[in-house]
């Protein structure tokens, strides 16, 4: 069985980046708008969003081979690469 060391924070590596840079805190560190207020948040409900506009469904698309009985589901509509 492994022995498990609990060390303090001191005798571990300080934050850094893969370039072995420390590390900067910041106040708000994902890209505005700043997500934490309710009247930015994109939420949605079910299928009502509050940024969809009128998007139609996407309905084209190839046909994928080898899906045997299936009648339904066999369109491919996303990036086939």
């Amino acid at each position: 069985m492994a022995k498990i060391n609990n060390l303090s924070a001191s005798a571990y590596a300080k934050p850094h980046t893969m370039s072995g840079k420390p590390v900067g805190i910041s106040e708000n560190p994902g890209t505005p708008p700043n997500r934490s207020k309710a009247d930015t948040v994109n939420m949605s409900i079910g299928n009502i969003s509050k940024a969809a506009g009128n998007e139609t469904t996407k309905t084209s698309g190839i046909v994928t081979r080898g899906n045997g009985a299936a009648t339904k589901g066999t369109m491919a509509r996303g990036p086939m690469a």
